[in-house]
């Protein structure tokens, strides 16, 4: 079952949050609705935070949520590898539960 949520990456606006090719240009990750279609069951994306936003400081999508700010995740269970924070000690997405916190 999918679900409509308010897309993270524009906070739901349908504009691009960076203005980067023009300050009328569409959100990439929803096209401009303000809306996007994830999954069920949702948990907020713990590698952005729920952003939507890569948390390495770049102006692109997060790489484990694609900008929407929340994934599918199907059980609660901590990944033991990160700790349930979904980053390596490089920073980047988990290799265990790729980035999610949570692994099945």
């Amino acid at each position: 079952m999918t679900k409509m949520i308010k897309c993270a990456f524009c906070s739901g606006t349908g504009m691009d949050p960076f203005e980067l090719l023009s300050p009328v240009s569409h959100c990439l990750v929803c096209d401009g609705t303000g809306q996007v279609e994830v999954k069920e069951p949702l948990k907020k994306c713990v590698f952005c935070s729920g952003s939507g936003k890569n948390p390495l400081g770049s102006r692109v999508t997060c790489i484990v949520c694609g900008g929407k700010g929340m994934n599918h995740c199907e059980c609660n269970t901590k990944c033991l590898q990160c700790k349930g924070t979904g980053k390596s000690s490089d920073r980047l997405p988990c290799t265990r539960c790729g980035g999610k916190g949570c692994i099945c």
